[in-house]
């Protein structure tokens, strides 16, 4: 396929596919139980404080360190992703600028079913969700209709990444740098199939099917899919991301 131009992640001239994306889960907003208020604990059930030799030094990076709490929307994205049955942890927040940071980032680990995600993924709450839906409902029925097989792990090549689009210099920054992107590069089914996501072979019917399936139900859960035949830079991996854009278009190619 002769590429004649190169498509940015961020390309906004794309139009909207019609009724794509009208099953994109919307925030919830819910509020987690209010803290009680230490002032009114009864002394007798305050603990006694003891003096130690050697005073307790915690690593503030072991934890995460958010003031005020998570906002309701972000615990109502976390609720979510455990009815899913998605493995995650909450990281501490991700550098301090805009350009490159992620306020309230999770580790993402493993999917419904127990399908691994290699390495470990750190993102935003919100990408986390729409890859989870998208794995649940297109890529395992997918797989097990053309393999007769489940996922059991996925390859992601980039999760957060403090760089620009494509890496170019002077370009806007990359979804990646807020951690609203992911770009995948294998899949690994449980029967032992390998599937690349780069150009399969001529004969390659079923992982072509497969493929060419996932890409094109990927656009009701992201509003930027790229892959192979895009552009030079995406040529053997699907870049999904969340970019939010005034227009409302979603860039699927």
């Amino acid at each position: 396929m002769q590429v004649t131009s190169a498509l940015p992640e961020g390309y906004v001239d794309q139009p909207v596919v019609t009724g794509i994306g009208t099953d994109q889960p919307s925030l919830a907003a819910g509020a987690g139980a209010p803290a009680r208020d230490p002032r009114t604990v009864d002394l007798e059930d305050r603990p006694i404080q003891v003096a130690s030799a050697m005073p307790r030094i915690e690593n503030p990076m072991s934890k995460p360190q958010w003031a005020g709490g998570l906002p309701a929307a972000e615990m109502a994205c976390r609720q979510r992703l455990k009815r899913l049955g998605v493995t995650f942890r909450d990281i501490p927040a991700i550098g301090t600028g805009s350009s490159c940071s992620i306020p309230y980032p999770v580790e993402l680990t493993r999917l419904s079913g127990g399908i691994e995600i290699k390495p470990a993924a750190k993102l935003n709450c919100q990408i986390t969700e729409a890859f989870a839906l998208w794995v649940k409902n297109e890529l395992g029925p997918a797989a097990r209709v053309r393999y007769l097989s489940g996922v059991k792990s996925i390859n992601q090549l980039s999760s957060y990444s403090c760089r620009t689009m494509n890496s170019k210099r002077g370009a806007p920054m990359s979804e990646h740098a807020k951690g609203n992107a992911i770009d995948v590069g294998k899949i690994t089914l449980d029967n032992g199939k390998a599937i690349l996501v780069k150009q399969p072979g001529f004969f390659a019917l079923r992982q072509k099917s497969l493929l060419n399936s996932i890409r094109a139900d990927s656009c009701k859960y992201f509003t930027t899919v790229l892959g192979p035949g895009s552009d030079v830079h995406h040529k053997d991996h699907f870049h999904f991301d969340l970019r939010t854009r005034k227009t409302g278009y979603r860039h699927c190619d």
